[in-house]
């Protein structure tokens, strides 16, 4: 990959259907940084994740991530691209009727671990590095949305991903609970996994400052720490 760059997008358009919903895109990014992707809904963001991972095809253009040239990858390729990134919704994607560690270790035996006490030691290594302790046998349901969110958090480390993929993973939050994600998220980063975080929450950009990717009138683009402002005043 050039320069180490873990993403490189040249003259990219992404499809949602039959209408194109983002054109010419070109950036890159390098490891463990932290790019916001901002935008309304319907501005083309989770479109873009969804290419990444690899749910939607690509309409034109080369995307080179982790390693793999998404314009020519194969189904069988998918789960290995997967297994290199960690992915965030906004609705948690829980299993409601399996207990915590359950969901964890089902992650885990999908993507090849087969000892117990290798996955029960992971388990408990990426619940204490979100913040969560005890709490592996308890249901879903039994736990507020920001622990909810904090397991979807820990679900997406469990393979030590280059890259994370966030989407509006704050969208289902209280104000004060979004910031402790938005700080956990910070943590991650700087322990050297890569983030993008899709959010249409101008407050992020003012207290939490980052790289910013612009979405707006199918177009994606870097904008400066000055154009953020502005835009955060219109």
């Amino acid at each position: 990959m050039e320069n180490e760059k873990i993403l490189i997008a040249k003259e990219v358009s992404i499809a949602y259907g039959t209408q194109t919903v983002v054109e010419n895109l070109n950036f890159s990014m390098e490891k463990a940084e932290f790019v916001y992707l901002i935008g309304k809904t319907g501005s083309g963001k989770s479109s873009l994740l969804r290419t990444l991972y690899a749910d939607l095809p690509l309409q034109k253009g080369n995307i080179q991530l982790l390693g793999y040239d998404l314009s020519k990858l194969g189904r069988k390729e998918v789960p290995f691209l997967r297994r290199k990134m960690g992915i965030i919704f906004q609705d948690f994607q829980l299993f409601a009727d399996r207990n915590i560690e359950e969901n964890l270790s089902f992650v885990l035996k999908a993507t090849g671990w087969d000892s117990r006490h290798k996955i029960k030691l992971r388990i408990g290594q990426v619940l204490a590095q979100v913040g969560l302790f005890d709490i592996e046998k308890k249901m879903p349901h039994q736990l507020s949305g920001g622990e909810q969110q904090r397991v979807s958090i820990a679900r997406a480390l469990l393979n030590d991903p280059m890259l994370l993929l966030a989407d509006e993973p704050t969208g289902n939050l209280d104000p004060a609970v979004a910031n402790e994600i938005v700080e956990l998220f910070i943590k991650i980063n700087q322990g050297g996994a890569a983030i993008i975080m899709a959010t249409h929450n101008h407050f992020f950009l003012k207290k939490y400052p980052a790289r910013v990717l612009w979405c707006e009138n199918g177009q994606i683009k870097d904008i400066s720490k000055e154009e953020v402002k502005k835009k955060i005043m219109e």
